[in-house]
């Protein structure tokens, strides 16, 4: 498994941001995001999962070009982005179970107690999320994402609204997944208490002058 970027441009509202992007990231590791608000980590995100095309540049998945609608890519990969995707009238467990639905057929064998028990909601299961704690609402959209076990997750501020309980679940989460080979993207403000498998981008460096 290999994500590549060559020479990655951006631009929005008629604006580069940033420009010359090129990493390459392999299973076990993550590449860790940062930069100031409006430096692209958002932008680079949305290219990665397909919502954005990019003004310049490759993206390869596997040693071939990725290209828009690529279904085993769309199966290989799971997004998170600032908004949780929760549906106030449905309890935890029952989201989770929505999710896995809608996933199809590869996810069938996904645990939705499983993922509760994963990220400290087991007790919250029957809870509707509208009574969830916005911290709590976020460990559900994380359990989404584990729950799908797909090898490349990409986070933006997975840790937004997490107490400290909350991100060490997600420290130990993520390093599990990248034992088991997987890979991710993570734009956050968060310190990664990851002690290997960690590469940092800095897109204040290509954003413009």
């Amino acid at each position: 498994m290999r994500l590549s970027a060559r020479e990655l441009r951006c631009r929005r509202g008629g604006r580069r941001v940033f420009a010359g992007l090129s990493f390459e990231l392999h299973p076990g590791e993550v590449l860790e995001l940062r930069g100031a608000n409006g430096s692209g980590k958002t932008s680079l995100l949305r290219l990665l999962a397909g919502l954005a095309q990019p003004s310049g540049g490759e993206l390869h998945w596997q040693g071939r070009p990725l290209l828009p609608g690529d279904a085993a890519y769309a199966c290989d990969m799971a997004y998170l982005g600032h908004l949780n995707g929760v549906n106030a009238d449905l309890s935890a467990i029952e989201n989770l179970r929505f999710a896995q639905r809608l996933a199809g057929p590869a996810d069938t064998a996904a645990d939705p107690a499983a993922a509760l028990q994963a990220w400290g909601l087991a007790a919250l299961a029957a809870q509707p999320a509208r009574r969830l704690s916005q911290g709590q609402r976020r460990r559900l959209a994380l359990a989404r994402v584990w729950m799908g076990r797909r090898r490349l997750w990409l986070l933006d501020e997975p840790c937004a609204a997490l107490d400290t309980a909350g991100e060490r679940l997600f420290d130990t989460r993520l390093a599990e997944h990248l034992q088991a080979g997987g890979a991710a993207v993570v734009a956050t403000h968060h310190d990664l208490t990851l002690t290997a498998g960690v590469r940092r981008l800095d897109l204040d460096a290509s954003a413009p002058c």
